[in-house]
């Protein structure tokens, strides 16, 4: 049993400590630290949650086997350099770091610890995620040769001029940071790692904060294209489709935290010219946080690395760092 420490007690942190069952035998949140502990306390008191003074405080903790962070995205990489040289496995919300640098040192800093570093890419325990690499896997799909998605909603709207996720120094290239990068790491999942991107991005709905409107043209290392939306000042939506070389494979909804449905189509080789209609597939309902906070304390319990150097979480950030140069320059960019 994994005991750990949320840390960032917002929105989204008590969403990770609530997704956690009860009766879950790998991890159980037991204590809290957050900067405004009077927002949070009557929540900590609801969950049993011991409240610390500070990140400090629960690195020291010895009763603390792990550090689950809900944090501003600029604090990520000293926190996981801070944890593991406590010895703390930690797991972060994405991403890992804001530059591809930042990002290496956080996994490196954990691979020389020997402590677990896991990262909130949750999209990867869906079912129906798994079910499309198994598709290109097995050959049914085909050869990847595009891979097209978007994620969008009013996030521009949610937060007051003032407030840190309008900051652009925590939210470059606009939704990218809180939305795309769920994308990204579920193309490069499917896809690998990519060669080279070339970007846009402009604020045209407000007069202050992040952009809201931001798009990407992807060549990856497979030869596979790709392009990704990200709109944050528009009703809510997503929808990632993959093409093969036998047909396609489409996920998408308003919401993504529940089980995605899966629909396919393929090419009849027998009667080409023949319009096939998509076939809908369904999957068992999982709470994909819980699955992914149980995972990770899985191989923090045995000592198993989960994000490495130079992996796709790593190469995640390289990719943002290069989105932001391709914004800048206006000119295609290698991560």
């Amino acid at each position: 049993m994994i005991r750990a420490a949320i840390v960032g007690l917002g929105t989204w942190g008590q969403n990770l400590v609530r997704s956690v069952p009860a009766a879950s035998p790998h991890i159980q949140f037991t204590a809290a630290a957050t900067r405004t502990p009077e927002k949070a306390r009557e929540f900590a008191q609801s969950r049993g949650l011991r409240m610390l003074s500070g990140y400090e405080a629960a690195l020291a903790d010895p009763d603390i086997d792990a550090v689950v962070l809900a944090t501003p995205h600029s604090m990520h990489t000293e926190q996981i350099v801070a944890a593991a040289k406590a010895g703390k496995h930690v797991f972060s919300e994405k991403p890992l770091g804001l530059d591809a640098q930042s990002a290496e040192r956080a996994a490196k800093a954990c691979a020389d610890a020997g402590v677990t570093l896991g990262v909130g890419y949750n999209w990867r325990y869906q079912p129906a995620l798994r079910e499309i690499r198994r598709l290109i896997d097995d050959g049914t799909l085909g050869r990847v040769m595009h891979i097209e998605g978007n994620f969008c909603g009013p996030s521009a709207y949610r937060f007051p001029k003032g407030h840190w996720r309008h900051e652009r120094s925590e939210s470059p290239g606009g939704g990218m940071t809180g939305r795309g990068v769920h994308v990204i790491d579920a193309m490069l999942y499917l896809a690998g790692h990519v060669q080279q991107v070339t970007a846009q991005s402009l604020r045209l709905a407000q007069d202050f904060g992040m952009d809201d409107t931001t798009s990407m043209l992807l060549k990856f290392d497979s030869g596979a294209t790709g392009y990704l939306g990200t709109i944050v000042a528009t009703a809510e939506t997503w929808r990632m489709q993959v093409f093969g070389s036998n047909g396609w494979a489409e996920v998408g909804d308003v919401d993504h935290l529940h089980t995605w449905d899966l629909k396919t189509c393929f090419i009849d080789r027998d009667n080409i010219a023949a319009k096939q209609r998509p076939v809908v597939q369904t999957f068992e309902k999982t709470s994909t946080e819980a699955a992914e906070l149980e995972d990770f304390a899985r191989h923090a319990a045995a000592r198993k690395p989960m994000v490495l150097p130079g992996g796709d979480a790593v190469h995640n950030v390289a990719l943002l760092q290069a989105i932001l140069s391709s914004i800048d320059t206006g000119a295609p960019t290698c991560p």
